[in-house]
């Protein structure tokens, strides 16, 4: 099964006053903590933002844009990389945020054994509805989704695709932290230096 990782780094990042993808922890951005999770369990990995594309360039890494500009939600994300999954032959495309830097090794093989068109990852009792696989045969359904019905929350695509969800353990850390303050770049920190995952 070939898996493109798409990494959506889109969002305002309001709370951390600036783009958490550039954010720093133990000496790598956010960005880069993400690729090195990825890299060695998907065929490719591109990113999803808008604005100027060469603020990634560092990263030699493809960047997508939304393909629908009029609503801000990680669901446009999303449907950019299924377009993007069916034009370059990917059986399906894992998203996940770029403010999760301690992703799980085994997040790609687990959500596509899950034998399901859409798997989602879940972990203390939250489901992390952007942290998915998507097989690409579900971009008509998204598309009338979003253009006919008006879908704008990943949550309610997630239960219309009739998502599986797969758990991880929260303990000792939960794989799937993400930071969206600085406070929580304090405790990424924390949990960085004391497992070094």
């Amino acid at each position: 099964m070939r898996i493109a990782a798409v990494i959506v780094a889109g969002g305002r990042s309001s709370r951390m006053g600036q783009e958490k993808a550039f954010t720093m922890l133990a000496g790598r951005t956010l960005l880069e903590h993400v690729v090195g999770r990825l890299a060695p369990q998907v065929n490719e990995i591109v990113i999803n933002a808008n604005g100027d594309a060469s603020r990634f360039s560092a990263t030699g890494l493809m960047v997508i844009p939304d393909v629908s500009h009029d609503i801000a939600t990680p669901l446009a994300g999303l449907r950019a990389a299924l377009r993007f999954a069916r034009h370059h032959a990917f059986d399906g495309v894992l998203t996940v945020p770029s403010d999760a830097p301690f992703l799980p090794s085994d997040l790609a093989t687990r959500l596509s054994a899950a034998n399901s068109n859409a798997a989602i990852a879940s972990s203390g009792g939250q489901v992390h509805f952007l942290t998915g696989v998507w097989s690409h045969l579900l971009l008509d359904r998204l598309e009338k989704a979003m253009d006919v019905e008006k879908l704008v929350r990943v949550k309610d695509w997630a239960a219309v695709c009739q998502a599986t969800i797969v758990d991880w353990p929260a303990e000792p850390y939960d794989p799937f932290f993400n930071v969206n303050t600085p406070e929580e770049l304090a405790e990424a920190g924390h949990i960085a230096a004391e497992f070094n995952p």
